[in-house]
């Protein structure tokens, strides 16, 4: 399965570089269990942060990156088959979970519960 990874990204950061830095790493984390289990993780912010660079984008929060990165979730939620919602607050993942929900596509909160992590 297409497994999107949805947690906090630059929630609680203040738009500190090194704090998004952090959280992408925290969210990277259970990629390579996802892939074990045969799945193919993803992160929005893997598609989203090179499509804003090369649009131009300079500031965290600018135009740019509002045009693109929410809208980049929704898009990969139409190919996803599931989405791992880590703990944090992040209204952009909680828009993923409420878009996933809508579309039928199961949401786990932990990585126990995909199939073949547990």
């Amino acid at each position: 399965m297409l497994i999107l990874i949805a947690g906090p990204y630059r929630s609680g950061t203040g738009d500190d570089p090194e704090k998004m830095a952090a959280n992408l790493k925290r969210l990277e984390e259970p990629s390579h269990a996802l892939f074990a289990a045969g799945h193919v993780p993803m992160i929005g912010e893997w598609v989203a942060l090179p499509i804003w660079h090369a649009a131009g984008g300079k500031s965290v929060g600018d135009a740019l990156y509002e045009e693109i990165f929410h809208p980049v979730a929704g898009r990969l939620l139409q190919l996803c088959d599931g989405v791992l919602r880590l703990p944090g607050d992040s209204k952009g993942a909680d828009n993923d979970v409420r878009i996933a929900k809508e579309r039928g596509i199961p949401v786990w909160h932990r990585l126990e519960d995909v199939p073949g992590c547990g």
